[in-house]
């Protein structure tokens, strides 16, 4: 994985890398924007909030049965250069047919998988452990800083962009039971506060909500087109 003589700093254009696992390559997309980046993530991998260095989506096999996500993250990541904290994210989607939208500086990638969807309230029970690896994981790079408040603003304003997506694609569901966010923002300072707001109707929260909004119905598209085409070969 040649990553450090690559440009990884720009979301909308990262290439797609390898590595070699189980007897076959496995595709992954790594972004080191340069500079340092407050980030809130669901990631099992520097979840939360906190300053961030690079954001690693790694495909994985269907049934990927290890316990320590977070440390084959962590491992991932540093054989492919990135160093320091990060955040890492996985799903057993082809991260090649992966969604790119941009929106007034605003950049969101996302990868889908929709092999185990549904609705989130229903009457089942929830489960200990972790779940079936498909999920639907969004990266967010927006280039202001936000608050506190505003970063868990922009996670539930990309989350609902993600259903209104997934409406528009024409899939029966709210997601996966193991999507995952990421927004990164410009870290705060004296002379570069953090806007207050990230709702769908704020300056930044709708351009956001338009750059996941495409994104994501991209990916969708791409992926059940992916479905499809097995299900035929499968009759065939």
């Amino acid at each position: 994985m040649p990553s450090a003589t690559l440009d990884l700093s720009a979301l909308d254009r990262l290439p797609l890398l390898t590595r070699t696992e189980e007897g076959r390559a496995w595709p992954m997309l790594l972004w080191v924007p340069g500079e340092g980046r407050r980030m809130i993530s669901s990631a099992p991998l520097g979840g939360g909030i906190g300053e961030r260095r690079w954001v690693l989506n790694a495909q994985v096999p269907h049934g990927y049965r290890r316990m320590d996500p977070d440390g084959h993250l962590a491992e991932l990541a540093a054989e492919a250069g990135a160093s320091g904290p990060g955040v890492g994210l996985m799903t057993a989607a082809d991260v090649a047919d992966h969604g790119s939208a941009s929106d007034g500086g605003v950049h969101a990638l996302v990868s889908a998988g929709l092999g185990v969807r549904g609705w989130a309230a229903v009457p089942a029970p929830g489960l200990p452990g972790p779940r079936e690896a498909g999920t639907i994981n969004i990266v967010v790079s927006v280039p202001v800083a936000f608050s506190d408040a505003a970063l868990v603003n922009a996670v539930a304003t990309a989350t609902e962009a993600k259903v209104q997506a997934l409406r528009d694609a024409g899939v029966d569901a709210s997601g996966t039971p193991t999507d995952a966010v990421c927004v990164a923002a410009l870290v705060p300072s004296a002379t570069r506060p953090g806007a207050p707001f990230a709702g769908p109707r704020s300056v930044w929260g709708a351009r956001l909500a338009r750059a996941v909004h495409r994104a994501t119905h991209a990916a969708c598209l791409r992926a059940e087109s992916r479905r499809h085409d097995a299900g035929r070969s499968t009759v065939g």
